[in-house]
């Protein structure tokens, strides 16, 4: 079976579900994108869920573009788009029906996919079980099995706890100090100070632990609670870093990639 012009439907759009639509894009696929209304992203400026708010957006060359309906979605696949639809419960999967489904919501739970989706179901990281939930998962835990597609049971469980980047783990991190309205007093790709103020919610500000570049900040006006992640620091200070897919979103969009290879290569072998 030839891969060129396949769908691949993603559910959520994120940093790591967008390293995902650009490594398939990129290899020949045809992607669309699912979201919710009001997307609650970090990293901004690497994410194709910003179209919900901009109407279109571009990730290294790509460009991903909010469709109000399916008619649209699928006219925007024959023009070499990546549609973003605002679907909730993923109905365009039982209507387009696509070769692969991958759930990129990083819910840390299932909250809706079948295994029986569509002919190939893949889940990032943990919450879904390989072999149920899904017919594999990529992992999405930075270190040794960073990308590693499983075929049974489930990716590491979520610690809270980032990975470490130059030395820094958790202070790299920014939390809401309260609960209530972000505003943002710096942006994305702003160079910051340790001991800056970086935001405020709900009144209480936010001073920055570290310093390095501001390389994501959810929307000003995000209604949050307190101790939700709203933003994090990039100690390595570049600021290309903040409009770039991350390492962990390319190795993770690879494992999508190779596990969706592996079914073609095995459905080919079957059918000959």
């Amino acid at each position: 079976m030839s891969y060129v012009g396949q769908l691949v439907v993603i559910k959520g759009a994120g940093d790591l579900a967008t390293g995902c639509a650009w490594r398939l894009f990129r290899s020949g696929f045809r992607v669309l994108m699912t979201e919710l209304p009001q997307p609650l992203v970090v990293r901004r400026t690497a994410s194709f869920a910003e179209a919900v708010y901009t109407g279109s957006t571009r990730v290294e060359r790509i460009e991903a573009v909010l469709a109000e309906d399916r008619e649209k979605a699928q006219q925007l696949l024959e023009n070499g788009k990546v549609p973003l639809l605002i679907d909730p419960q993923a109905v365009v999967v039982n209507q387009l029906k696509p070769l692969v489904l991958i759930d990129g919501v990083m819910a840390k739970k299932n909250i809706g996919t079948s295994i029986n989706d569509a002919p190939l179901v893949i889940g990032l990281g943990p919450g879904l079980t390989a072999g149920v939930d899904v017919h594999a998962v990529v992992e999405t835990k930075r270190g040794h099995y960073l990308g590693r597609v499983l075929y049974e049971g489930q990716a590491i469980p979520d610690t809270g706890v980032p990975g470490v980047v130059m030395g820094y783990g958790t202070e790299r991190l920014l939390r809401a100090p309260a609960d209530g309205v972000v505003e943002p007093l710096r942006n994305i790709g702003d160079l910051v100070q340790k001991g800056e103020k970086l935001l405020t919610v709900g009144g209480t500000s936010l001073l920055a632990e570290i310093a390095g570049v501001v390389r994501g900040m959810i929307r000003a006006g995000t209604r949050v609670s307190r101790g939700m992640k709203i933003g994090d620091i990039d100690p390595r200070g570049k600021k290309e870093y903040c409009y770039t897919i991350s390492d962990k979103a390319l190795a993770v969009g690879g494992g999508a990639l190779e596990a969706i290879c592996t079914y073609l290569s095995n459905k080919g072998n079957k059918d000959k």
